[in-house]
């Protein structure tokens, strides 16, 4: 296998290989390192994705991959990119098995790690029943018994969003509520209870919930449940190479997806908060089309 390459990508899912596509249809001599752990792992169905609505994720990447292996300037390496060191002809990646590549570009598209909750069988239910997205997984849970597991502002986004597809929806605040006056008579008017309890467990078979068990032993009825987790990057390198995070927590990228670092690039979740297979593709598109044309300017 080479060592030598024009771009890295290291990140092998939707934005990864969208930006192998871009890059290969270039004829730019690009790898792709990818550990084969996406963040919707579990996740049954992938939605509001023109072409592949209903497919399972592993499905859409399986067709993707296929696709730009054919692209004969793209290699994969399967493994986890360790360590990243900047050199004067760009940068140098470590893997977990010990080798070392090199490229003067490189694209991070490394995802977010979600950090689950201290709750019982909540990870078992990520992705499944317990969701983090109406536009990716609202409809087909519509006019359930549905819950939000938040507090505060972020409660206060997702209420009109999932109201709009259920009228059976109570905020779990999971302690104190967070709201103003205002909130409160708002979300009266919209006949959404508030449960402060605390959530112990959630009780379900194969991912899919039945009930919330609070600490003080009720429960509540209940066939799905939003959740915003807090996340960290997936990848320390970016930010071990220089790259900025931004306050929520992604790298700082501008309208052309590129990091405050000359020749890195994100795109993805690790750059955006728009959480969906359509954006992922959509940003690394982007990111192949940009790097394509640095890499053009800087040869003619």
């Amino acid at each position: 296998m080479k060592t030598q390459y024009e771009v890295i990508i290291i990140g092998g899912s939707y934005a990864g290989l969208s930006a192998a596509m871009a890059l290969g249809r270039s004829l730019r001599n690009v790898l792709v390192i990818d550990s084969g752990k996406p963040c919707n792992s579990q996740t049954p169905h992938s939605h509001n994705f023109l072409t592949q609505d209903g497919k399972r994720p592993a499905e859409i990447a399986s067709i993707a991959k296929a696709q730009v292996a054919k692209y004969q300037t793209v290699d994969f390496f399967d493994g986890l990119a360790t360590a990243g060191t900047r050199t004067t002809a760009g940068f140098t990646i470590k893997v977990d098995s010990g080798e070392t590549f090199l490229a003067p570009k490189l694209v991070f598209a490394t995802g977010i790690k979600d950090i689950m909750p201290d709750i019982k069988g909540f990870a078992e239910c990520w992705g499944i029943s317990v969701v983090h997205c109406p536009y990716c997984h609202g409809y087909e849970i519509k006019g359930q018994t549905t819950g939000i597991l938040a507090n505060g502002d972020t409660a206060k986004h997702l209420a009109p969003l999932v109201g709009n597809l259920t009228d059976k929806l109570t905020i779990y605040t999971n302690g104190k509520p967070e709201f103003s006056m205002e909130d409160l008579e708002q979300l009266e008017k919209h006949n959404i209870d508030i449960n402060a309890k605390v959530v112990r467990e959630v009780e379900h078979q194969n991912g899919r919930m039945n009930k919330l068990i609070f600490k003080d032993g009720t429960s509540a009825k209940l066939d799905a449940l939003y959740a915003r987790l807090p996340f960290v990057q997936h990848s320390a390198i970016p930010e071990e190479l220089g790259c900025e995070i931004n306050d929520q927590g992604y790298i700082s990228v501008n309208a052309f997806q590129q990091t405050n670092i000359d020749g890195i690039y994100a795109c993805g979740d690790s750059a955006s908060p728009l959480r969906a297979v359509a954006n992922a593709v959509y940003s690394g598109n982007l990111v192949g089309a940009m790097v394509n044309r640095e890499l053009c300017e800087a040869a003619f």
